[in-house]
């Protein structure tokens, strides 16, 4: 049945324009290896209601995932907690490795308090399992909204990518999660006038928050038209490899999530995923598929 649903998803977008091809010089390079392919993503609202770590990560696993994203704490939750969920974190990564998969952690910062985002930036760099794992690579998911006007937010931002490069090492592959083109490229979006060029001092790899279900575009065509140009405009701004991410998955039909994969395959992104794992159905599983699979 899922090869099935995939087929007709693909029959369905056969019909989406191609995306524009990018400039040759800005081809992104390959990347670092755990952006790459499919991811599934665990924030921390998720963990009372995963189905046990191993088995949450034997499903991914079974579906071809390569990389399970974590989120390890936000500005939202109390200033003394590091780690939101310590005990199902190193679950989830020693459950992980088994399975051959990568795991990426990632911290939504306010940037009002940079120590404390850096504490907790650290606490992710050097988090370890009762069996020594820690995380392989870490991503910043940038879209805090509280600190203004925006020059003061640009520069809070900078200033603590700048710190956490030092604190990870010139060599160590940091992620940018950046909200979508629509946020960051015109006048009063959640971003606007974003810092690409300056940031891609900071960061290896962007992924961009391409939520076409947040009212930016319905249909598998506009949806697929939505992420192409978000890839397209992230990797010409900062010339780093986009892993693109399409959500809110429960939001989307299956052909609008395979719009995604296929969108973001097309206008070369190194990955894709759909935010989030809780959410992930047959079709969202198909839709993953669809980045690596060949198109007909």
């Amino acid at each position: 049945m899922e090869a099935l649903r995939l087929a007709a998803i693909l029959v369905t977008l056969a019909l989406a324009p191609p995306a524009a091809p990018s400039p040759a010089h800005v081809a992104p390079r390959a990347g670092p290896v755990a952006y790459r392919g499919t991811g599934a993503w665990i924030d921390r609202y998720d963990f009372e209601q995963l189905p046990g770590a191993k088995l949450a990560v034997a499903r991914m696993a079974a579906h071809g995932v390569r990389t399970l994203y974590v989120e390890t704490a936000s500005w939202r939750v109390p200033r003394d907690v590091d780690v939101v969920a310590p005990v199902q974190t190193a679950q989830l990564v020693e459950a992980a490795h088994a399975h051959g998969m990568r795991v990426v952690a990632w911290y939504l910062p306010a940037f009002d308090d940079l120590r404390l985002d850096l504490r907790r930036i650290r606490s992710a760099l050097h988090f370890r399992t009762p069996a020594g794992q820690g995380f392989d690579y870490f991503a910043l998911d940038i879209e805090a909204t509280a600190i203004n006007p925006i020059r003061r937010r640009n520069a809070a931002f900078l200033k603590l990518s700048r710190s956490m490069r030092i604190a990870a090492g010139g060599d160590y592959p940091l992620g940018a999660i950046v909200p979508d083109a629509r946020s960051t490229t015109g006048g009063g979006g959640l971003w606007p006038a974003f810092p690409y060029t300056a940031a891609a001092r900071y960061y290896d790899v962007f992924l961009p928050m391409a939520y076409s279900t947040l009212n930016r575009a319905t249909g598998a065509r506009r949806v697929y038209a939505y992420t192409a140009a978000n890839v397209r405009l992230v990797r010409k701004a900062t010339h780093r490899p986009v892993h693109v991410i399409g959500g809110i998955t429960d939001a989307m039909t299956p052909a609008e999530q395979a719009a995604v994969a296929l969108a973001a395959r097309d206008a070369g992104a190194v990955g894709a995923s759909l935010y989030k794992f809780r959410l992930y159905d047959t079709g969202s599983w198909a839709a993953l598929n669809a980045f690596d699979a060949p198109r007909p």
